[in-house]
């Protein structure tokens, strides 16, 4: 990564459409958070579920940070000192999910 990445923060928003039976997720993935370098990358509005989010933040930060995307992120932050916490909120509404990363 081109900046020393202490925290990669992932928090998600999970609509799920009833009439379709489709699930759709938004993310904000902040990394470095609290401190003085601290970013936050938006992931927009889109189909997944499960733990979806989760690799759409590591496409984004393979693509901001080089950060590889060959192995898990998980390891990829356990093997070089890197706090991960990811956390996804359920049941929101269709809107909340967009407004979120507006």
């Amino acid at each position: 990564m081109k900046t020393e990445t202490k925290t990669i923060d992932i928090n998600a928003k999970e609509w799920f459409d009833k009439a379709n039976g489709n699930s759709y997720f938004s993310a904000l993935v902040t990394v470095n958070y609290g401190m003085d370098d601290e970013k936050t990358l938006k992931i927009p509005f889109q189909y997944g579920y499960g733990n979806q989010y989760e690799w759409e933040a590591q496409s984004t930060l393979a693509k901001e940070y080089e950060l590889p995307d060959s192995i898990a992120m998980s390891r990829y932050c356990r093997e070089n000192g890197i706090i991960l916490r990811s956390n996804k909120e359920k049941n929101c509404r269709k809107r909340d999910c967009k407004e979120f990363v507006a």
